[in-house]
């Protein structure tokens, strides 16, 4: 491969992308040590911007992480070395799960039972980034040869 390229992703791709999937990771400290969690999440729109949804267990450890948060989505293709990752970072927030917005907004499915908790992340940042492939030396896929 040559002239691969890092880009950044425009707001709007990024928020496409945050709209498109349904599991992420978030990160956050407990403990003064950093974790990282695989959750299932809901990207909403109300009038007062974008949210995070997060669905977990009351009294987790995801319930209980500081409120500085990170949360990531990615997609990667190992064999083309390409892919891309959308970061948000944002105030992690509790709502109550009997609040209109709530019930109406968020998808009440959780794949795990007992989730019943509902946090928010608040993001003051959405950015992205895409790792495009250059053009191939080769004419087929190199995979084709093994």
């Amino acid at each position: 491969m040559s002239d691969a390229r890092l880009e950044q992703l425009s707001q709007d791709d990024c928020l496409r992308r945050l709209r498109e999937g349904s599991v992420g990771r978030i990160a956050f400290i407990v403990d003064d040590n950093p974790i990282v969690l695989p959750v299932n999440y809901r990207f909403v729109e109300p009038d007062s911007g974008p949210l995070l949804a997060v669905r977990t267990r009351p009294g987790n450890v995801i319930d209980q992480a500081s409120t500085q948060v990170a949360f990531e989505i990615d997609s990667i293709d190992p064999s083309n070395h390409q892919g891309w990752s959308v970061l948000v970072r944002g105030e992690l927030l509790h709502a109550y799960p009997s609040s209109p917005m709530i019930r109406e907004g968020f998808d009440s499915d959780s794949w795990l039972a007992d989730r019943d908790a509902w946090l928010l992340i608040d993001p003051w940042a959405i950015t992205g980034r895409e790792l495009r492939a250059g053009e191939s030396l080769w004419h087929v896929h190199p995979t084709e040869y093994l």
